[in-house]
């Protein structure tokens, strides 16, 4: 999952290829953005067709409602297709190539991180809920898309197509039509036991009556939302891999749809903060967390007169040199081993949240929890760790107490489950900077996926610890996470495969890691002010992704001064997920409680 090193094929095609990536690079950062469509919204639909099946079951995504202002009203029902014609795609399902067509010289080869999201075994979708204060200005959001987001990620106007060797890449379309990918929710009906109304008729006398009760529906119908898209939901083929979901305005809430291929969270998060403004003064950049302050600390001059300490000095370092590669060589065996272990045969222990192969396919259910940072920060600096040991922590110490509630007896030996981390291996931590994003091209691009992924051995003991000393283990071992080339391993190690083996068989083994383990996790970090897109200031943002093996999936997005955590998990599996969202609440209470007693 955390691959992006783009492989190359020794093809008779090689020169063509490499020309034609010159080429793709240099249009790319040119033009300011793809010539879009903006018009009068939804305007004249006979040349679309539409497309079925967009998700299995019931749900809201399964209507889609688009009105053509000055066409009468009429409504257009379904999710909108491109045309396909000879003069612009094949009629293949993937989207290949007229060959001869001249098309093939502005081809991009996507990476082989991407090529396993668009495996169908792991197809990944990331899914960012966007909260607003205000209800969407539709016209005022192309706009706003038009003038930075498309400008800035020339992948968002790309089309993904395959060559006849079956190996996908990147085509730049002349135009892009934006009312294909912004997808208008009808309002839903509910029933007050008399007649059926919309919830627009319904809100005033909601918000009347309790307010807090309305903003609970409305997380409730939102995570519902979002928990529809994450099976059997993708990406149709015919546009550019994303999608923009604008919810009844009641609602006030967006989804943003894109496929992983296009880039992991801290690529998207840095790209999407780069299209918005404080809300507070828009003259001023939004503080972009890591950016600028990653990589290695600058040096100051050594200014030593005495030559005996300036030796003795030198001689500490070397010998600290060389304890550490020991180190680094130790762990990295110990941790690949694991890894790999766990790719062929070696399987966590059977738990109430064990998931498995075929799960991915299980219904869903999508719960929010939200916590201060500030408290989080109270258990980092007591403990001297970070935020993610304190995350991890967390989830150690909740689900301890949420295998007690499922087993009152307690359980009957030591659980160890292994959960899997998604780390950043790009230089610069944290965020990036989108200037240098923009800058860096070919090869050694900091688009896409660069991440590699890292196991997470968590052990439940019988008798209840200290809730201090679940983040005491979790920073102990995220430590020697860091000292080792896990992460890198993973990285390269899949690309290598990639290249050589084939997409069918590095996703064989990554669907096998993911199977033998029991949860996913990763955190992006996001701004400390309030922004706003189009204007229209930002309340919250949430996302998680397409559903994997797992039956529990953790994805963290910090905004504001909170951090929202979203727990995805297979409703047959893990009936109660509310509790599981109280248990770590009430974990991290009881590491705050614990740190004052102990001062």
């Amino acid at each position: 999952m955390g691959w992006g090193v783009a492989s190359r094929r020794s093809t008779p095609q090689m020169n063509e290829r490499e020309r034609g990536r010159e080429r793709w690079w240099a249009v790319a950062s040119r033009r300011s953005a793809p010539q879009i469509k903006l018009g009068t919204q939804f305007e004249s639909r006979s040349q679309y067709t539409l497309r079925e099946g967009v998700g299995s079951g019931k749900g809201p995504h399964n209507t889609r409602r688009q009105t053509e202002q000055g066409g009468g009203g009429r409504s257009v029902e379904g999710p909108l297709r491109c045309p396909r014609n000879s003069e612009e795609r094949s009629g293949t399902e993937r989207g290949r190539g007229l060959p001869g067509s001249g098309d093939e010289d502005m081809d991009e080869p996507v990476s082989p991180a991407g090529r396993f999201f668009l495996r169908p075994e792991m197809q990944q979708v990331i899914n960012c809920g966007i909260g607003i204060q205000n209800p969407p200005d539709i016209p005022a959001i192309k706009a706003e898309m038009q003038r930075t987001l498309l400008r800035y990620h020339p992948r968002l106007s790309c089309l993904l197509v395959t060559d006849e060797h079956g190996r996908e890449h990147w085509r730049p379309v002349p135009t892009l039509d934006l009312d294909k990918h912004i997808i208008l929710v009808p309002e839903e009906e509910v029933d007050d036991g008399r007649k059926k109304k919309t919830t627009a008729d319904a809100a005033p006398e909601a918000e009347g009556g309790d307010r807090q009760g309305v903003a609970e529906d409305d997380e409730r119908y939102v995570n519902d939302y979002m928990a529809s898209l994450t099976v059997s939901t993708p990406l149709g083929t015919d546009k550019p891999l994303w999608e923009l979901h604008v919810l009844p305005p009641r609602r006030r809430c967006c989804v943003l749809r894109m496929h992983h291929a296009l880039g992991d969270g801290i690529a998207l998060m840095s790209l999407f903060l780069a299209c918005c403004e404080r809300a507070d003064d828009p003259s001023v950049p939004v503080t972009i967390p890591g950016a600028g302050g990653g990589g290695r600390a600058s040096r100051g001059k050594q200014t030593n007169t005495v030559t005996g300490q300036r030796m003795r000095q030198r001689l500490f370092r070397w010998w600290w040199w060389v304890w550490r590669a020991a180190l680094v060589a130790w762990y990295t065996l110990l941790y690949v081993a694991d890894f790999l272990m766990h790719s062929l045969c070696k399987k966590d222990d059977e738990s109430p949240i064990s998931g498995g192969s075929g799960v991915e396919m299980w219904p869903r259910r999508l719960v929010t929890t939200s916590f201060d940072l500030e408290d989080l920060k109270a258990v980092k600096c007591a403990l001297n760790a970070t935020i993610n040991d304190v995350f991890v922590g967390i989830i150690s110490y909740g689900l301890a107490r949420y295998f007690e509630l499922k087993s009152p007896k307690g359980p009957s030996k030591d659980l160890r489950i292994t959960g899997l981390a998604m780390v950043n291996i790009r230089e610069q931590p944290g965020l990036q900077d989108i200037s240098s994003m923009i800058k860096s091209k070919g090869p050694n691009s900091i688009w896409g996926n660069k991440f590699g992924m890292v196991l997470l051995p968590i052990y439940l003991l019988k008798n209840f610890c200290d809730p201090l000393e679940h983040v005491t283990r979790a920073k102990a071992m995220l430590d020697t996470k860091k000292l080792s080339l896990e992460a890198q391993f993973s990285y390269h190690g899949g690309a290598l495969i990639m290249s050589l083996l084939g997409p069918r068989i590095a996703t064989l083994l990554n669907y096998r890691i993911v199977s033998n383990t029991t949860f996913t996790f990763s955190n992006v970090v996001g701004p400390s002010e309030v922004i706003m897109f189009a204007k229209n200031p930002i309340t919250y943002f949430r996302a998680t992704t397409n559903s994997l093996p797992h039956a529990l999936t953790v994805h963290t997005v910090s905004y504001n001064g909170k951090a929202s955590m979203q727990l995805l998990v297979a409703k047959d599996i893990v009936h109660d997920p509310e509790v599981l969202a109280k248990c770590f609440q009430e974990a991290l209470k009881e590491m705050k409680l614990s740190t004052i007693t102990k001062i």
